[in-house]
């Protein structure tokens, strides 16, 4: 009796591990804390396997209409038990607005197990940053190695990175921060 339930369980766990081995296949995903992570587009098998790894709320930042964005995310997100959220962010004109929108989303349960996505991670890890920077109080250089880990923002985003840090008292500058040419461009937020 004991070797049968100790065989059950090894499969039961080795599954386990393989729908994580799934989920972690998802391209440029972050892990930033046990609740909160951000990625590039996950396909439907990937959002099946966050679903049972515990994932309760889903946001996506890029357009329904991109090319590689799954058709009627919403409704697979949904069917699967977990929380979806859309925020359409234009990659080339982010705005406050929709940053703030965002930190009021995940202000909702925030110790509910969170992917944030968009295509390849581009808006999302910027979207992180400045959400763990100015509401999670981490400190800039760690929240800004998470960022140089997916990309350098180029002049659109780095703008709207010191718009927003600006709006809430604070600022890019840190000891150990290199953010490029941005640092030599005249990128003044107006």
């Amino acid at each position: 009796m004991f070797s049968k339930l100790a065989f059950i369980l090894t499969v039961i766990l080795l599954a386990s591990n393989l729908l994580a081995a799934d989920a972690s296949k998802i391209n440029n995903l972050i892990q930033y804390s046990d609740v909160f992570y951000s990625s590039g587009q996950p396909s439907k098998e990937q959002l099946k396997s966050l679903s049972e790894s515990g994932f309760k709320k889903i946001i996506y930042l890029a357009f329904t209409s991109n090319s590689t964005a799954i058709a009627e995310e919403d409704k697979v997100v949904k069917s699967l038990g977990m929380d979806y959220v859309h925020i359409p962010v234009d990659f080339m004109t982010p705005t406050i607005e929709v940053f703030e929108t965002f930190a009021v989303v995940m202000s909702i349960n925030p110790q509910q197990k969170t992917l944030l996505h968009c295509q390849v991670n581009l808006r999302a890890s910027t979207f992180s940053f400045l959400y763990r920077v100015i509401y999670k109080k981490v400190p800039m250089k760690l929240a800004k190695a998470d960022l140089d880990s997916i990309w350098e923002p180029d002049s659109v985003w780095f703008k709207f990175i010191r718009t927003v840090l600006e709006k809430h008292g604070m600022n890019e500058n840190c000891d150990e921060c290199d953010w490029g040419e941005n640092e030599f461009s005249d990128n003044d937020v107006e």
